[in-house]
């Protein structure tokens, strides 16, 4: 079966950067990561393919962070300082768009969100990519009707 590929528009929280993202599988590569970066941003992310961002407005407001290997490159609003997007250090030809920034999204829309071992990462242990868990959103129960 093919994979479905589908184009989302997506800004940061200030609006600086706007941006269209073509989604590999739509939203059903969400996934989030234990590394330290990960880990601290506390994003999901789904999959988008390379060249598969395109940038449409703000391109100068944008920021670049690399740490450790110096693989992954993220990309942040210089203005807001929120996350729209990062090339994958577990595939290079592959980037990660921030749910959160796409246009009618939310992280909270996933009842379950997987999330890869980022600690032990494929291209340092040369295993296969690890399931670490399952983040999961539990909706409070509404007052209304109980």
């Amino acid at each position: 079966m093919a994979s479905e590929r589908v184009i989302r528009s997506g800004q940061c929280h200030c609006g600086a950067v706007r941006f269209e993202a073509e989604l590999v599988d739509d939203l059903a590569t969400a996934r989030r990561c234990t590394c330290s970066f990960c880990r601290m941003r506390g994003a999901v992310a789904v999959s988008a393919v390379t060249g598969g961002v395109r940038i449409l407005q703000g391109e100068a407001f944008l920021t670049r962070y690399r740490f450790n290997t110096g693989t992954a490159e993220h990309f942040f609003c210089s203005r807001c300082g929120i996350y729209t997007h990062h090339q994958r250090r577990s595939n290079p030809l592959q980037y990660g768009v921030n749910v959160a920034c796409l246009q009618g999204l939310s992280p909270f829309d996933f009842a379950e969100v997987p999330v890869t071992d980022g600690v032990e990462h494929p291209s340092d242990t040369g295993r296969p990519s690890r399931l670490a868990g399952v983040l999961r959103f539990i909706p409070a129960e509404d007052d209304a009707t109980s």
